[in-house]
């Protein structure tokens, strides 16, 4: 039975309505990137994962709509030419690109495969017909894309200011992966002193990758760098050290002069829709290294957290609740038996959660209390007993325990 036969054309038809069902999708967009990223460890960073779902969100868009359809063209979305870009910003070869395209090809056709054959009332020459069709939609497609893609990463490496970005993301790349480098000439060829104190920031947007930039934004790279230049200017000594991770997010070191105590900033230059995740200062490679880490790990705990977070978060105010919440059903566990009927989520119980964060905060002081609070200090002795009411036990009887569950709650919420 030919292909376009009008069982085949309907049976794909039915796959391609069930396929772009956006729970189903979300769980093939899943699948295939697990398939890539496995193969391919390079892209097992949050920025790269971030633009790689991007593109394969878009793609699978155009592949199954074009199944249903006689066209051969498939227009290579700008998902697609933003992932591209990122893999030459970060200064991976072109046949890291290539190959995520291949393993791409296949994972798909191991996908489209698995659910045709999975159709036990499908009669023998249609399902042939139906994979002849998946198998050269699928290939013009992976042509179309990699001829296209090859030459948007190309004109990325090629331009000069990118050649220079490349190098020094090559560097920095070899300085988190504690390679073997002159730290002198690594300093001198990324313009930036390695030999001092840093701090580390994660700087994003919550805009999806590929997207039209936000309102007033014409670039969301240049964005990012303008409010890294100017953390740096309130911050530090001037020198900053700027590396794009992703399409809409960017990595930087900002230098601090070593007779200087620890930077404060009560009002970051950070307006929406940028997001600034800060590790704490620290001296020389390991330090670059190490507050590096905890600025991608404040930025986790970002993009798990409530949504009424500060836009800028410091490692340091969330350590506890990014290490409690490595391992979420744990957390939430110790949430639910420290707490109790605390963890209720009206709003009586949330200021009583905030009053005894407060008190524990200020080493059980109700006069202490109530100044953060803003609140009378009888009003936290009230609150302190109706809190020990609702938790069976006097304060006193309670360990640490106590203050990671409330720490856990004001980042991750109820």
């Amino acid at each position: 039975m030919a292909e376009t036969s009008p069982v085949v054309r309907q049976w794909i038809a039915d796959f391609v309505a069930e396929t772009l069902r956006t729970e189903t999708l979300e769980q093939v967009i899943t699948q295939l990137d697990n398939v890539i990223i496995a193969r391919i460890p390079e892209l097992r960073d949050r920025d790269m994962r971030r633009d790689l779902a991007a593109s394969t969100r878009a793609h699978a868009f155009e592949v199954l709509s074009g199944l249903t359809q006689d066209r051969f063209d498939y227009p290579v979305p700008e998902q697609a030419h933003a992932f591209a870009r990122t893999i030459a910003r970060r200064g991976h070869d072109v046949r890291l690109l290539l190959r995520v395209y291949h393993v791409g090809q296949e994972a798909l056709l191991d996908y489209m495969t698995d659910v045709v054959l999975g159709q036990e009332q499908l009669p023998q020459d249609i399902e042939r017909a139906v994979l002849l069709r998946l198998f050269d939609r699928s290939t013009r497609w992976i042509s179309t894309s990699v001829e296209t893609l090859t030459d948007t990463y190309m004109q990325e490496r090629e331009s000069g200011l990118r050649a220079a970005l490349n190098q020094r993301a090559e560097i920095v790349r070899a300085l988190l992966d504690v390679g073997d480098l002159d730290i002198e000439l690594a300093s001198a060829r990324l313009g930036y002193r390695l030999a001092q104190r840093h701090l580390a920031l994660v700087l994003w947007t919550e805009e999806r990758p590929g997207l039209a930039p936000p309102d007033g934004v014409d670039d969301v790279a240049g964005l990012l760098d303008r409010v890294a230049t100017r953390c740096a200017l309130a911050l530090g000594n001037g020198s900053v050290l700027a590396v794009p991770s992703g399409a809409s997010a960017l990595w930087a070191w900002i230098g601090l002069d070593d007779d200087l105590p620890d930077p404060v900033l009560a009002d970051w230059p950070v307006d929406a829709p940028v997001r600034v995740a800060v590790g704490m200062p620290a001296a020389n490679v390991t330090g670059f290294r190490g507050s590096h880490r905890e600025a991608i790990a404040a930025r986790q705990v970002a993009e798990r957290a409530r949504p009424d977070l500060p836009r800028v978060l410091h490692y340091p105010e969330i350590e506890v609740a990014y290490l409690a919440g490595t391992d979420e059903p744990a957390m939430r566990a110790l949430i639910e038996r420290e707490l109790g009927a605390l963890a209720a989520p009206d709003a009586h119980s949330a200021r009583l959660r905030e009053t005894l964060h407060a008190y524990l905060r200020a080493r059980r002081s109700p006069d202490a209390a109530a100044k953060m609070l803003g609140v009378h200090k009888n009003t936290v002795r009230y609150r302190i007993q109706r809190i020990e009411e609702l938790l069976g036990r006097s304060l006193d009887q309670r360990g640490p325990r106590l203050e990671i569950a409330l720490d856990c709650v004001a980042v991750y919420g109820v």
